[in-house]
């Protein structure tokens, strides 16, 4: 696992915006797994950016996002599916038949889990995957203990996610959703880069015990010290308690220019 660590969750997405840029470049046909939730919402505006300022085209990308609430509607307020339009794809010129959200009003669930999984394969596999990571280490909606061989099935939400993301629905944990659709841990390592976005101090003991405690299905994010290319962007409040936070600023900074990502 590479760690980047940067002093604010802007700089950290604008970097990471560069890797994503980077690739579409070399890449125009490139795949790309998504993420929701505020804390790649800088990432997505520096990629509007990059697109409307620099010419970044998105016209050959396809994306897959990782997961949906089961029972709300694409138009719900809270859906994934508004959520990523509304932030990221009607500010770009992706074309929306490359645009793949898991369907949360889906009448067979696992029969659509499984189609998911077989488009992302015809798709030739991720390129980059977004994530995020939840205060108990969750990723995607991967709760603690999900098997790490796992693939797009429906899950139940943690109480702790519940209450989490009780501020999305006026803090009301009695209309968050307890099913989603998510990606499995195991169609997350199959993408060839994982790129994790880590921000703010309630994040700063899951990124320790994910980057510096034992591989565990306890921790799910942990699998990705097994990953052959995670790149980690931390802010300094979520870096606040990674004891080799110095080693990393080395590593990095030691670095020649030409090797760095971001």
């Amino acid at each position: 696992m590479e760690i980047i660590i940067k002093e604010n969750g802007k700089v950290a997405s604008e970097a990471a915006a560069r890797v994503v840029a980077r690739l579409v470049h070399e890449k125009p046909n490139a795949v790309i797994g998504l993420a929701t939730g505020s804390t790649p919402l800088m990432l997505y505006r520096e990629l509007i950016r990059l697109h409307k300022d620099e010419g970044l085209d998105f016209s050959a990308v396809s994306t897959f996002n990782l997961d949906e609430y089961i029972g709300l509607p694409k138009d719900h307020e809270q859906s994934y599916h508004k959520f990523m339009w509304d932030n990221l794809f009607s500010h770009i010129n992706i074309k929306p038949e490359n645009v793949h959200i898991p369907d949360g009003m889906a009448k067979d669930v696992p029969a659509f889990c499984a189609e998911y999984e077989r488009k992302i394969v015809a798709a030739g596999g991720i390129d980059i995957q977004v994530l995020g990571i939840g205060s108990d280490g969750h990723v995607g909606f991967n709760e603690p203990t999900s098997s790490f061989a796992s693939r797009t099935r429906i899950k139940t939400l943690t109480r702790q996610t519940v209450a989490d993301n009780a501020r999305f629905f006026e803090g009301d944990e009695s209309r968050v959703p307890k099913h989603c659709i998510t990606m499995g841990i195991g169609t997350i390592m199959d993408a060839r880069m994982n790129l994790m976005l880590v921000f703010g101090e309630n994040k700063a003991d899951a990124i320790a015990a994910t980057v510096e405690g034992p591989v565990a299905a306890i921790m799910p994010a942990s699998i990705l010290q097994h990953h052959a290319c995670a790149k980690v962007f931390v802010d300094e409040a979520a870096a606040s308690k990674l004891t080799l936070a110095d080693y990393y600023r080395w590593v990095y900074d030691g670095k020649p220019d030409w090797q760095r990502d971001a």
